[in-house]
């Protein structure tokens, strides 16, 4: 069969997500597998567009990779009608004017989460793209992670009966950048740049929730900066404006409660970075971002308080490990081959911007919850 090459316009690859998990990792890994199958078999290779402010460090970033092609100029590359979909991994910010620019060329559209910086902006990106007709989607990565499939395979198979709670811990330390180097962005922690670990982290959960466990219904959360200075990459103070951590209830469809904690200023003390606790009627499991952990209630021990005695037992040892059963791929990748099949012959892809935009809202009324300390119901978009 033939081989067809698309044009593809990566804005934001300088950047840690978006050269290493949307860069290397799927658009130049489709490639060296021999590009992306389709129905008919035909196989289509990503031509990638560079697109940064930067200059320098785009040629840096193409001699690397050996692209041809890169720009600072967004207008130039949008202009050339060989390149079919637009992605952005640009900071938040920026996201939205971008994205409009891209749909007003009639280019597809697929971008990071979030869609944009308030709940208003996302709905105009999906009205502004369904008005164009251009397909467009999300990143929505975690429901590719090998724990998280695990889990609906779970779910999927009846193992938990009726699911009850949900909790969730995601998080570990982030250095303040004075005395140690910090591992995020600087502009990660200034809420005038799109930073907050609510608008960053509450979309993932709410596509977490509403494709595993239900609609949200509601939202009772707290978010706060624990650390209020820090230093920039020169090593430059400054102010923290944006939330560092987040603790919040969300109600689902079904009476289901989901407890999820969100921090950059937590110390590890589990199995991986993100592990989620579901607890139903017949069994309960523990997944991360690989592995998941099961217990039946056929094999569920009755534990005794007693504060004057020991503990013998290790409660872990006492769960049984979810096998493989497949071969997981780079979730990253996987989401790409899914939306340049949509784009190309209309396959199915359910993660568009509406999903995004129920994101976005979910992360603004978490916030809006926190200020006003109390309960906020989640509206259907």
């Amino acid at each position: 069969m033939s081989v067809r090459t698309i044009g593809v316009v990566m804005n934001g690859v300088t950047g840690r997500m978006g050269h290493r998990q949307h860069l290397v990792r799927s658009v130049l890994a489709i490639n060296e597998q021999g590009g992306v199958t389709l129905s008919d078999g035909e196989r289509v290779e990503l031509r990638p567009v560079l697109v940064g402010r930067n200059a320098a460090k785009l040629g840096r970033l193409a001699a690397e990779h050996g692209i041809a092609g890169h720009t600072t100029e967004l207008d130039a590359a949008l202009a050339d009608e060989d390149n079919l979909i637009y992605f952005d991994a640009q900071v938040t910010s920026a996201r939205v004017k971008a994205v409009l620019s891209a749909i007003e060329a009639g280019k597809h559209v697929y971008t990071e989460k979030p869609t944009a910086e308030s709940v208003a902006e996302a709905v105009a990106l999906a009205e502004a793209a369904a008005a164009r007709g251009v397909k467009n989607g999300v990143v929505q990565d975690k429901l590719f992670l090998p724990g998280l499939l695990k889990l609906k395979r779970l779910i999927d198979g009846g193992f938990f009966g009726r699911i009850l709670s949900v909790r969730g811990e995601f998080g570990y330390w982030v250095f303040e950048g004075d005395w140690q180097e910090a591992q995020r962005p600087s502009w990660n922690y200034r809420a005038g740049d799109g930073g907050g670990i609510v608008l960053d982290m509450f979309p993932h959960w709410h596509y977490v929730m509403e494709n595993l466990f239900g609609r949200v219904e509601g939202v009772y959360a707290k978010a706060t900066t624990h650390i209020p200075a820090r230093a920039d990459e020169r090593g430059t103070a400054y102010e923290a404006t944006a939330d560092d951590a987040a603790y919040a209830i969300f109600e689902l469809e079904g009476g289901v409660i989901a407890q999820i904690n969100s921090s950059w200023t937590v110390r590890v003390n589990r199995d991986e970075l993100v592990e989620f606790q579901v607890d139903g009627t017949h069994g309960s499991a523990v997944a991360g971002l690989r592995n998941c952990r099961i217990q039946h209630r056929a094999g569920t021990p009755k534990p005794v308080w007693n504060p004057d005695l020991p503990v013998t037992a290790r409660f872990r040892d006492e769960w049984q490990e979810v096998p493989d059963n497949a071969e997981f791929d780079n979730g990253f990748k996987i989401q790409w081959e899914l939306f340049v099949r949509h784009v190309l012959e209309d396959a199915p892809f359910p993660n568009d911007f509406a999903s995004g935009a129920r994101g976005v809202q979910l992360a603004e009324l978490g916030l809006r919850s926190s200020a006003e300390g109390r309960r906020i119901e989640v509206p259907r978009l």
